[in-house]
C-alpha cells in the first residue's frame, strides 16, 4: 500500500509514498487513486484518502494541494482549513500536520530538519524543478540548507522521459552542468534523468543529504500510476509529518 522512505530522517518524523493498489478505485484509476481532478469517482477517492489515513495513523487528515507545475509554497499551520490558491509545496512546524504530494511520472521530494522542527514536500516536474520549486521550499522551510535532508521518490525514468529541446535549455541556461543529466533521444528529443537534475539544484542550494528511492513509475505498472504510460490514471501521494 505505500513505500516507507529510508532516508536521514530524524525520530518523530515519519513519511510514506503511497503504491497504487489497496483502494476501493475503478480502471483506469485502480485502486488506490487519491486525485480528486483526474475523473475518478469522488466517493470513491474519499475512501482511498480515507484508507490512507487510517493505515498510516495520520494524526489528521493530509492538505490536499492545488498543484499547477508552480513554484508557490504553503505554510501550514494549526487547524484544518488548508490555504488557499495553488501551490507546488508545503512546508509545516505543526506536529501531526501531513504535507502531501500527489504525483504519476512528477519527481515528489520530501525535506525534514535534522533536529525535527519543521518538514516539507515539493511536487518536482520539470516546469516546477526549472523554475525552482526545490529552492522555494528550502526557504519556506527557515532552517539552514546544511540542517536540512531530503527523499527523492518515484517518478518516471531517464530511459522513459524524453523531452524536447525546450526543456533541456530551460535548465542549461542556469546550469551549464546540467548537461549531463540529458542524453540523445530520437531526432532531436532527449532523454531526461529528473533526479539527478533534483540533486544538482539542492546541492547547489546547500542541501547535501540527500536520499533516492529510484523506482521508475513508468516501468513498474504493477505498484506505480503513470501519467506518460497510461494517460488517464490515478495520483499518488508523497507524505510527510511530524508525530503528535
Amino acid at each position: 500500500m505505500w513505500i516507507t522512505p529510508q532516508w536521514a530522517a530524524p525520530a518523530g518524523v515519519h513519511a510514506a509514498f503511497t503504491l497504487r493498489s489497496g483502494g476501493v478505485s475503478a480502471a483506469p484509476f485502480d485502486t488506490l487513486n487519491l486525485g480528486a481532478h483526474v475523473g475518478d469517482d469522488p466517493l470513491r477517492v474519499a475512501e482511498n484518502r480515507r484508507r490512507i489515513v487510517q493505515a498510516l495513523a495520520l494524526p489528521s487528515s493530509p492538505v490536499w494541494l492545488q498543484q499547477v507545475h508552480g513554484i508557490a509554497v504553503h505554510e501550514l499551520g494549526e487547524g484544518g482549513v488548508a490555504p488557499r490558491g495553488p501551490a507546488d509545496g508545503a512546508v509545516t512546524r505543526v506536529r501531526g500536520r501531513a504535507c502531501a504530494i500527489m504525483v504519476a511520472d512528477c519527481l515528489p521530494v520530501l525535506f525534514a530538519a535534522r533536529d525535527g522542527s519543521v518538514v516539507g514536500a515539493a511536487h518536482a516536474g520539470w516546469r516546477g524543478l526549472a523554475a525552482g520549486v526545490l529552492e522555494a521550499t528550502v526557504r519556506a522551510m527557515g532552517a539552514p540548507a546544511g540542517d536540512l535532508v531530503a527523499w527523492l521518490g518515484p517518478c518516471i525514468g531517464p530511459r522513459h522521459f524524453e523531452v524536447g529541446e525546450e526543456v533541456r535549455s530551460a535548465f542549461l541556461e542556469g546550469d551549464a552542468g546540467a548537461t549531463r543529466a540529458f542524453q540523445r533521444g530520437h531526432g532531436d528529443r532527449w532523454w531526461c534523468d529528473l533526479p539527478q537534475l533534483a540533486q544538482r539544484r539542492l546541492a547547489a542550494c546547500g542541501v547535501g543529504a540527500v536520499a533516492a528511492d529510484g523506482s521508475c513509475t513508468f516501468t513498474d505498472r504493477e505498484r506505480f500510476f503513470s501519467f506518460r504510460r497510461d494517460g488517464q490514471c490515478g495520483r499518488m501521494a508523497a507524505l510527510v509529518w511530524m508525530a503528535a
